[in-house]
């Protein structure tokens, strides 16, 4: 078996789906090229090869076609393979960092300008303002000459539809040289040729006028998709924008500014109030509040203090932090989660296949349909031959797949880039299509449904004062790492109460600890092992079992041998949980909980969720459970912490991994919530059926128009300029309509 390594290529100037399908068709007939994957929703091309293939045989297939291209930054790429970098685009291409482009000489630059001169640099990348582009002074170019043609024609009639020939030349020899290249790389239906072939025959029959005038207004379509495209494109890169360029690194005590990029994993930086944090990190000192909300949408700022993680781009509130790095620039949130966007929007949803295959025959037939209504008329009915080649040539324009082929991915990319924002990465536009169709969700309980660590609930006194109670026993927890431990010592933290030293300190295995405390010996037991000493009486029982049957665990304190007081402790349900899950139910959507904990643990935080559970389950047995609903009928979702839910996640139609932010919420599963709110998960489904919603709404836009202006024009009431309204301006109306998807609500 030949063996394959994958290459990566920045395209600058993709504005629509035909431009990554001419693309695809050329690259694939490179020798040695196995596969080729073009995204216009994040201008990139990957293609996957042996080690026979060209790969500058590729980027001139690429730049032959009039699009610019340059390998991302950490692709093999043989020495003397220069490229031709696509300069406008380097603002907004994290992916360039390292890249030395001192290395670009002068056959390097005599070589782009060739391809200026031969391509008319019509697919250059729109940055800036739009007349600032090519493309933008190309129409500008061709509606200027326009309007001196009708000038001209007004003064001089004569020579008016020469003027108009003119006019017509100056914006369709671009347009033809790139029919042309297409032609040759395996693409001969391009929107270029038929819009080639219906100018020039238009002249042929005298309409030179419209022909010219047919020219500008594709000219215009084209420039507002290339605008339209370039919004849906920085929706999502605008977010490596986000993280400062430079950073306060400590350092032998000193403070120094240093790039931000420079930063390696495990450095300490110091952050101000007000400034923005350079890197993923822990905070090693301060406290203070961090407005996340440009990196999740988290509308509320969230106190953190020591300990806590925290992630570039958001924002330090009003205390000087300290944060020691945990992830060097090009793994931090932000970059990994532009990356997973731009892989997901590589992956094709079935709808967007079935209507890439559909457009394939389509084109063709329109091409066939359109000779046929030149002909057969003035054939066989008697018909003129310039009134139907006239229609003919029409309905070339009108027949054009532009608005079909983008309706779907210009949804799916405008989706991925809105939930991203929001925190809601989904891998692929098959995954954005499945979650639509979900009909029940199973969540797993810790972590998930509950925040994952145990909170003290009830602090029950046996004649000691609650603080008092709390107090011994923080004290004697002091040091412990263990979960119920930590939630005594936070509890005590938060109520202000006194932690005294101890003496004596002694861990019971199994049991609890026990301590000297001001003169007192202080015990703190498991309620069996404080059952052995005999120090419960069936009132105090009785009290334990009531806690117990609702979930929760129970610490019974012993002072001098005597039950003092209960200190009991659950995994207490997120805040937003029973709202999540209520969304969830109102969309008719089922829920239901699989965890490992015991039953009555499970029972208790199900009944306060009001949801149907399964409990002490092994991770096969969640499989199992998941396999059973989908012989059912029902389509599943699972969601999980990623790690002991894998088995789970993977059986289900869509596994969702919940997390802040770590690598397991971002690599594992088909989509993640990275605050890990149970809201999210209603609000990503929420997401998918808008965007098959907004789908549908293109679609019928596209056909609509091509159904509405093809009958017109067969019956003659419209001609050839608003038969280019039905391509450009469907292209145009269905993008809009897409970009509508990025104003999802936080």
């Amino acid at each position: 078996m030949t063996e394959t390594s994958e290459t990566r290529y920045r395209v600058g100037g993709m504005d629509c789906a035909a431009c990554a399908s001419k693309i695809d068709t050329a690259v694939r007939r490179v020798a040695g090229v196995a596969d080729v994957t073009v995204s216009v929703a994040t201008g990139t091309m990957t293609i996957r090869h042996d080690a026979s293939s060209d790969l500058k045989a590729v980027q001139k297939k690429v730049t032959g076609l009039g699009y610019s291209v340059s390998p991302f930054a950490g692709n093999a790429v043989p020495s003397d393979e220069h490229g031709l970098h696509d300069h406008a685009d380097h603002d907004h291409d994290h992916d360039h960092a390292g890249h030395d482009y001192a290395r670009h000489d002068r056959d390097h630059r005599h070589g782009e300008r060739e391809i200026e001169k031969l391509h008319g640099q019509d697919h250059a990348t729109m940055t800036g303002s739009w007349w600032q582009s090519r493309k933008g002074r190309l129409t500008i170019f061709s509606g200027a000459a326009l309007v001196a043609a009708y000038a001209i024609g007004h003064l001089v009639p004569a020579i008016a539809s020469y003027a108009f020939i003119v006019a017509m030349l100056v914006g369709l020899l671009p347009i033809a040289r790139r029919a042309v290249m297409a032609a040759f790389s395996g693409t001969p239906f391009s929107i270029e040729m038929l819009m080639t072939i219906a100018a020039v025959g238009a002249v042929i029959i005298n309409a030179g006028e419209e022909a010219a005038t047919v020219v500008f207004l594709f000219l215009v379509g084209e420039l507002l998709e290339g605008v339209a495209a370039g919004k849906a494109r920085e929706s999502i890169q605008s977010l490596t924008a986000l993280v400062p360029k430079t950073a306060l690194l400590e350092h032998n005590g000193q403070m120094r500014e240093v790039p931000a990029e420079s930063l390696a994993v495990g450095t300490v930086i110091m952050v101000r109030p007000g400034d923005r944090i350079p890197a993923d990190g822990v905070i090693v000192s301060g406290d203070s509040a961090i407005d996340e909300a440009p990196v999740t949408g988290e509308s509320t700022p969230l106190r953190k203090g020591v300990d806590a993680v925290v992630y570039a781009g958001t924002v330090n509130g009003d205390a000087v932090l300290r944060v020691r790095v945990t992830a060097a620039a090009a793994d931090n949130t932000i970059a990994r989660v532009v990356k997973l966007v731009e892989e997901a929007q590589e992956s094709k949803a079935p709808t967007e296949r079935f209507i890439d295959r559909f457009s394939r025959y389509y084109t063709p037939g329109v091409v066939v349909v359109a000779a046929l209504v030149a002909v057969i008329p003035p054939l066989f009915l008697g018909g003129a031959w310039g009134e139907w080649i006239y229609k003919g040539l029409a309905i070339l324009l009108i027949g054009c797949p532009c608005a079909l082929v983008i309706s779907t991915p210009a949804a799916i990319a405008a989706s991925l880039s809105a939930g991203a924002r929001r925190g809601l990465l989904m891998k692929g536009g098959a995954v954005l299509e499945t979650l639509g169709k979900v009909t029940i969700v199973a969540f797993d309980k810790t972590g998930t449904l509950t925040e994952g660590k145990p909170r003290v609930t009830d602090i029950v006194s046996f004649g000691l004062g609650e603080a008092q109670l709390l107090s011994r026993a923080a004290v004697l927890e002091q040091g412990s790492s263990h979960p119920l431990a930590l939630a005594i010592l936070n509890r005590a933290r938060m109520d202000g109460v006194p932690v005294p030293p101890a003496f004596e300190l002694e861990a019971l295995p199994g049991r609890g600890v026990t301590g000297k405390v001001g003169g007192e010996t202080v015990d703190l037991l498991s309620p069996p092992a404080a059952r052995e000493r005999g120090a419960l009486n069936a009132g105090q029982e009785a009290r334990i079992a009531g806690l117990n049957d609702e979930g929760k665990s129970v610490s019974v304190l012993l002072v001098n041998g005597l039950a003092a007081g209960l200190i009991a402790m659950r995994d207490e349900p997120r805040e937003d949980a029973e709202a999540g899950l209520s969304a969830l139910k109102s969309a008719g959507v089922k829920a239901m909980m699989l965890t490992g904990d015991n039953k009555r643990t499970a029972a208790a935080v199900a009944d306060m969720l009001g949801i149907d559970w399964r409990g002490e389950m092994m991770p096969e047995d969640k499989q199992r459970v998941v396999g059973e609903l989908k012989r059912k009928g029902f389509v599943v979702a699972k969601v999980g912490d990623g790690i002991n839910d894998a088995p789970a996640l993977a059986a289900a139609d869509i596994g969702i991994a919940m997390g802040g932010g770590t690598d397991v919420a971002l690599e594992t599963a088909d989509a993640a919530v990275l605050h890990g709110r149970v809201g999210d998960v209603a609000r990503m489904i929420a997401l998918s059926k808008r965007t098959m919603r907004n789908i549908l709404e293109n679609i019928t836009i596209a056909l609509g128009l091509k159904a509405v202006f093809l009958v017109t024009t067969i019956i003659g009431i419209t001609g050839l300029w608003p038969a280019i309204l039905a391509d450009t301006g469907a292209t145009v109306l269905v993008t809009i309509n897409a970009l509508r998807l990025l104003r999802i609500k936080a």
